[in-house]
Formats: structure tokens, C-alpha cells, sequence
């Protein structure tokens, strides 16, 4: 960890950035890292390429974060956040990796440990949760703001403290933070509580999708353009929905197949479909997205596939049979 606070400590102009299609934990790291390096007097740029999803706009100084990539030579430090390979932040990886020191924070198991530094802990319910660690060590500040995104990325990545990753250490980070005046209902409120009418239709949509395998062990959801299309939804509509898949009675996994090539019917030759994995723990699914070249946890990964939708059922079924 020290050198990591060493280059932190050094650095004057940082970039900080998270994968696409963020989700709570990576859009709260990402706000909290970079109100810190703000505070110890770095000139910080926060960036994603994909837009913020509403139910995290919330968050403090989010409004900050960059979608379009800040051209900019005098980067001495980039901090990736919650993001297992450099190619998942979007098409600015090129540039990315061409800044001096690159600073790797993560808690996947298939981290492929880019850049110089890393600060890689799989056994961390979220990256939020190392983030506060690295605060507390490096002695920074940390005031309401970052402790609310704090929270909020360890109240995401654990379901609410529903999933298995959900440790002693999450329950005491998140009670500091609410010491520092985090307000959890209003978080939940903003997280859980609002969705638009598009959200609602489309949920129908993909319960109505859902197919379980002959050993009833596995659920496969399936989201199609045309459903994101008829309900008016975008792809941040979509964060959560497998979940309704996995607490089905007796899935140990749970599926979601997701199209996301444009002007072709499901199914057809050379469909490009994104797979999200989740498991009740008992399963490895990391180990099976990695098959396919993606990566993620041992209960929540994913990877894109591009092959006929009928042959990537067939390859999820197979995985069910060896259960």
C-alpha cells in the first residue's frame, strides 16, 4: 500500500477513472477517490465513458465526471478503479495506459493486474471497501460526501448486504459512515426506491423471459432491443434485474443474456450478446465468464459472446448439468 500512497502523495495532475456502464460501486469509488485527491490539492479529472446512471446522479460531485476523454499530456497519475482489465474503462484505454504511473484498484479475482501499482483484494466486498482502507492509511480526510459514496458502493455490491460477499468489515466501514452523517434511507431512496415507468415495463418484459434449465438450477433472462425499444429504457435500466432470476426457488445460477449488436433478430449469425452471471455463492461462476474471455467474482460475473443465442443457452444448460 505504501507506494500507492507514495505516487498519490506526489502526484499533481490525476486522472481517475472506472469501467463503462458503471454500476453503485464503481460510480462510488470513482466520486470518492477523486473528491480525496482533491482535498490533498491534485488537480483530479474524473472520467467514464458511458453516462451516470439516474439512481446514482445523487451522489456528491458527480456531475463532475466526464464522458467525453479529457485530452490532456500532463497527466502524471491514473487511478483505475473496480475494473479488471484497462479495456473495460472503453476506448480511452490506449491513452490510458500511456499515462507514466497506473494505479490498479480492485477486488476481482480475474484482475489481470495492469499497470505499475496494484491494490488488488479479492477477499473485499467492493472496491469502495479498500478505498476506505487506503483513506484511513494515507491519513486523508474524509468528510459526508465521500463517506456517502462510500456506502453507497458497498451497499450495491453486497445486494444491500444480501449477498455473499457481505462481510463484519462492510457492516463496520458502512456504521463509520453513517457516523460521518451518510443518511441511509436517503441512499436506499435514491438507489432502491425510484424507478421510472420504462423501469417497470421493461422488468415485466424480462420476467416474463425467464426459462429455467431441465435441472431447474439454472434461470436464463433474456433482454432483447426491441424490449429496450417498446419500453423506452436504457441500458441503466437493466442494473439489478438478474437478481429477480437468482431468487428464484432452487437456481444456484442465474443468467442474463443481454443483446447488444444492433439491426439483427436474437439469435441470428453474428449476434453480439453481453452475459451477466450471478450465483448463490455455491458456484463459480468467474471461472466459466473467463471460458469466454470475461472475468468477475466467484457469485457475480460476465463476459460478451458473440455466437446464435440457441447455442449460448446451450452452453449455460451444460454448465447447469454439471451441478
Amino acid at each position: 500500500m505504501k507506494p500507492i500512497i507514495d505516487q498519490l502523495r506526489n502526484s499533481r495532475q490525476v486522472l481517475v477513472t472506472t469501467h463503462s456502464n458503471p454500476d453503485g460501486d464503481a460510480i462510488g469509488s470513482l466520486v470518492a477517490m477523486g473528491q480525496s485527491l482533491a482535498q490533498m490539492g491534485k488537480r483530479v479529472t474524473m472520467y467514464n465513458d458511458s453516462p451516470i446512471p439516474a439512481v446514482y446522479r445523487f451522489l456528491p460531485a458527480v456531475h463532475q465526471v466526464k464522458r467525453s476523454f479529457p485530452h490532456n499530456d500532463g497527466y502524471d497519475t491514473a487511478v483505475v478503479l473496480d475494473c479488471g482489465d484497462l479495456v473495460r474503462i472503453g476506448d480511452a484505454a490506449s491513452e490510458v495506459s500511456q499515462i507514466p504511473s497506473i494505479i490498479n484498484i480492485d477486488h476481482h479475482v480475474t484482475n489481470t493486474e495492469f499497470g505499475q501499482l496494484h491494490y488488488i483484494d479479492t477477499e473485499a466486498s467492493a472496491t469502495a471497501e479498500i478505498l476506505w482502507r487506503l483513506f484511513k492509511e494515507m491519513g486523508a480526510p474524509v468528510d459526508r460526501d465521500i463517506a456517502t459514496a462510500i456506502y453507497t458502493g458497498i451497499l450495491t455490491d453486497t445486494g444491500s448486504f444480501r449477498f455473499s460477499n457481505t462481510t463484519r468489515t462492510s457492516f463496520a466501514i458502512c456504521e463509520e459512515t453513517v457516523r460521518l452523517g451518510v443518511d441511509p434511507y436517503k441512499v436506499a431512496k435514491h438507489v432502491y426506491g425510484t424507478y421510472s415507468l420504462g423501469r417497470i415495463k421493461l422488468l415485466n418484459l424480462a420476467l416474463d423471459s425467464i426459462e429455467l434449465s431441465p435441472n431447474g438450477k439454472l434461470s436464463i433472462m433474456i433482454l432483447t432491443h426491441r424490449m429496450m425499444e417498446q419500453t423506452r429504457t436504457r441500458p441503466e435500466d437493466v442494473d439489478g434485474l438478474i437478481n429477480y432470476a437468482r431468487s428464484i426457488e432452487g437456481v444456484r445460477i442465474a443468467a442474463l443474456i443481454q443483446e447488444s449488436n444492433n439491426g439483427h433478430e436474437p439469435g441470428a449469425s453474428g449476434d453480439h450478446f453481453n452475459i451477466s452471471l450471478r450465483s448463490d455463492g455455491s458456484v463459480d461462476v468467474a471461472r466459466f465468464a473467463a471460458k469466454y474471455g470475461g472475468g468477475g467474482h466467484s457469485s457475480a460475473a460476465g463476459c460478451s459472446l458473440e455466437m446464435p443465442l440457441d447455442k449460448i443457452k446451450t452452453e449455460l444448460i451444460r454448465l447447469a448439468e454439471s451441478l
